[in-house]
């Protein structure tokens, strides 16, 4: 009986072998026609097929062969050129002559663009939340000839997934009302300033915490359960740790990406002790599985709001040193300011309207540090702990002012306190330009001992540095 068993389970694996071999030829969805592929690097194909596979590119004259495994699956890499506007093809065929091609295919830089809510907010808005000049780009998208946009459906899933069903799109008045607002004026801003064309992958999710975006293992190093029964405790979906991870990004994780822009943080205020570590540890796992290296990582700060949540009050402005320690956590990274980008409406709003400026300092980062165009500023100025006092006022030193400090009145988004260690907003506030000492002081105080900046759940800061980069929160104090 024993030996009728083995032979029937031999006879069975036998089937599914000749089952999968003879897989139909078959792509996944990120590899489509109107993509765009990395410029001048060694680019992945994958899918499904049967016995050999061909691919047939325009820019070569050699083709490409790779064997099907036993499994039906195929990977190949080709090299491309130099980026072009240029509309190209690549052709698909197996051993059954079975063809696919691919056309309109752009050559030039690819960013995947991932977080929540912020980042996946679209040019259309939310419902409640406009994005300024949303309309008018979507009416004006189509002229952008060198963008294109992957868009990940928004998804769950406690298995990894290894295709999503979404398509590459061109921009047009149709299209471009779901594309990441954020992602669509960085895509715009490095397109013009490179003269290449962009792709951009948006893999975003609302409300998902960074713990979303981890594998199994990883989360269960940090002692946390990823058994259904216990994720399923988070009564908010969007919550659940594990499931975009499985469902958004493995689907896309092997396309060969330039770097990643992230914009997320609001659903883990209040965890500011292991933030810094987990988003290192995040970025650790996803450059692994891209497998292009050490790939940039950019990301934005979270904007000024007024947490309600009696767990995240207070927290934000901890939150924010935490996400400013990350940058020396990760290396090959960034992180933008967004503490002026909300006006005093907004306080309630945690989807500030002003996207295009995200972009465009996210643009300068990456064209700085990563393109080597050194005319980008990147960041704004940083308080170096030079600190004293003298009588009522007190006088904070900045660096990274490449131009100086570029605001010199009305400067907003100071606090002063005393040996109480009650904060009173600056009334006076002026800059000693031949030191760039930033002077603050408060009637209420007679003798400083704090100075903080924008240090709180919501409060807009005006001191700017070159290209009207923000400074950076910060305080003085360790209270």
């Amino acid at each position: 009986m024993k030996k009728f068993l083995a032979h029937i389970a031999t006879l069975a694996a036998g089937i599914v072998a000749t089952t999968s071999t003879n897989a139909e030829l078959k792509l996944p969805h990120i590899i489509g026609s109107n993509m765009v592929i990395q410029q001048q690097t060694g680019v992945r194909l994958w899918g499904e097929g049967k016995g050999e596979v061909t691919i047939k590119t325009s820019w070569q004259t050699n083709l490409t062969n790779v064997k099907v495994d036993n499994n039906g699956s195929w990977e190949a890499v080709i090299n491309t050129p130099a980026a072009s506007f240029d509309p190209q093809t690549i052709e698909i065929t197996d051993a059954d002559n079975k063809t696919v091609r691919l056309d309109n295919i752009l050559i030039g830089e690819v960013w995947l663009a991932s977080g929540q809510s912020n980042m996946e907010m679209p040019l259309k808005g939310f419902p409640g939340c406009f994005v300024e000049g949303g309309a008018e780009e979507i009416m004006n998208s189509s002229t952008e000839k060198g963008v294109r946009f992957f868009t990940v459906p928004l998804k769950h899933s406690y298995t990894e997934e290894s295709d999503t069903d979404a398509e590459w799109t061109i921009p047009s008045a149709s299209t471009s009302p779901q594309y990441s607002a954020v992602a669509w004026h960085y895509a715009k801003f490095i397109s013009h300033a490179l003269n290449v064309p962009v792709g951009i992958v948006s893999c975003a999710y609302g409300g998902t915490k960074v713990e979303s975006w981890m594998s199994k293992s990883l989360l269960e190093s940090y002692g946390l359960s990823t058994r259904k029964e216990d994720i399923e405790n988070t009564s908010e979906v969007y919550l659940r740790r594990l499931l975009p991870y499985n469902a958004m990004f493995m689907p896309v994780h092997r396309f060969t990406y330039k770097g990643i822009i992230f914009y997320q943080g609001e659903s883990n205020v209040g965890e500011q002790y292991v933030y810094a570590s987990r988003l290192a540890d995040m970025v650790k796992l996803w450059r692994k599985q891209i497998g292009c290296g050490d790939i940039p990582f950019y990301y934005v700060e979270i904007a000024p709001y007024c947490y309600d949540d009696p767990i995240q009050t207070g927290k934000a402005a901890y939150f924010r040193e935490a996400q400013y320690r990350a940058i020396d956590m990760i290396p090959n990274s960034g992180m933008v300011s967004t503490c002026d980008l909300v006006l005093p409406e907004e306080y309630h709003n945690i989807h500030p309207r002003k996207k295009k400026e995200v972009g465009l300092r996210l643009a300068s980062l990456s064209l700085n540090k990563t393109y080597g165009m050194k005319q980008f500023i990147t960041g704004g100025p940083i308080f170096n702990k030079d600190f004293k006092v003298e009588g009522r006022e007190a006088f904070v030193g900045f660096d990274n002012l490449p131009m100086g400090i570029c605001s010199n009145y009305m400067i907003e988004g100071f606090e002063v306190a005393g040996s109480d260690k009650v904060f009173y907003p600056a009334d006076k506030v002026w800059l000693r330009w031949q030191t760039n000492h930033v002077v603050v002081s408060s009637s209420k105080v007679s003798k400083p001992v704090a100075v903080r900046y924008c240090f709180k759940d919501f409060s807009r800061g005006t001191l700017y540095g070159g290209f009207m980069t923000p400074a950076y929160p910060f305080r003085t104090d360790n209270w």
